[in-house]
């Protein structure tokens, strides 16, 4: 199946992208339920999709991306507004799927699909609920673990003998368990001990496990570090936007709905995501490459 995959993929590469960017978008009309439903304990496989006035949504009313537009923004049934959200998480999601595919082996970003899957659904839960569902991040380390050794590629490993290369892909992913959360549990215990109030969620601690588990140590440190700098970026913005504009209504005495937005902590998980994308999008190799540089000169 897979070499038949391949040889499809090398003679029809337009043909094979086009249908993993539509296969994105449909993962992501489903994440979208995910996004909604987990935080509230609701199943995600039943009642189908429905409008806010309790109507179902017709499946035409429901292709990922096209109907958000088609019906520019606004339910058939009752003329609802719908969040532009839905269509971008399914654009991104098929966007993520394409990068991932055209950046790696065919096994290796089947793999990574479940990572960007997950990692879509813990970005948009955090923003809007400031938590991490466990389901998601114990969720990740175990589906690492378990992909680790069944596509041993997805750490590097090319042993010749299959059994040493899943006990080594194994290995590499409990080692980016241990040392991606390790370093996120350290820094929040000195923030808390310096700070004296909780500076990072133990959510985040399970998620950068996840993020060790699919990418090791190397794609955790990134997602670390490169989260934070996100994070950094992201604060100083969201101070200059309150500075030039939220501050004046203030001012002119805003509503409620209006000052909650100041003050508002940022969460962490949408940051260490970030990371952990772009290190699997872009800089996995340089990366990779500068930390055995580091450990060759302390070693």
């Amino acid at each position: 199946m897979l070499s038949e995959l391949q040889y499809i993929d090398q003679k029809f590469p337009a043909v094979v992208a086009a249908f993993v960017f539509v296969f994105g978008a449909l993962i992501g009309s489903f994440i979208n339920v995910l996004i909604y439903r987990i935080p509230a304990n609701k199943s995600i496989i039943s009642p189908g999709s429905t409008c806010t006035c309790g109507q179902p949504i017709k499946w035409f009313d429901n292709i990922p991306i096209l109907s958000w537009f088609i019906l520019r923004g606004k339910a058939r049934c009752c003329g609802a507004a719908y969040s532009f959200r839905y269509p971008f998480v399914e654009l991104l999601t098929a966007c993520l799927y394409l990068g991932v595919w055209g950046q790696h082996a065919h096994a290796h970003a089947a793999c990574l699909w479940l990572l960007v899957t997950m990692l879509v659904c813990v970005t948009f839960i955090d923003l809007d609920h400031m938590e991490i569902p466990d389901r998601f991040s114990i969720g990740m380390a175990l589906c690492g673990l378990v992909l680790s050794a069944v596509v041993p590629s997805l750490h590097g490993v090319s042993e010749s003998i299959y059994a040493m290369a899943s006990l080594k892909g194994l290995f590499e992913s409990a080692i980016g368990i241990m040392i991606g959360s390790g370093m996120i549990l350290w820094i929040a215990l000195g923030a808390e001990t310096v700070l004296r109030k909780e500076a990072v969620g133990f959510g985040d601690v399970k998620l950068m496990g996840g993020i060790g588990a699919f990418l090791g140590w190397q794609g955790a440190t990134f997602a670390l570090f490169g989260g934070a700098v996100i994070g950094t970026i992201v604060v100083l913005l969201w101070a200059l936007i309150r500075e030039a504009i939220i501050r004046p209504l203030r001012e002119e005495k805003v509503d409620s709905s209006h000052r909650s937005l100041i003050g508002r902590e940022v969460p962490f998980g949408p940051m260490l995501a970030s990371g952990a994308l772009i290190y699997t999008l872009v800089l996995e190799e340089p990366v990779d490459l500068y930390l055995s540089l580091v450990l060759e000169l302390f070693s």
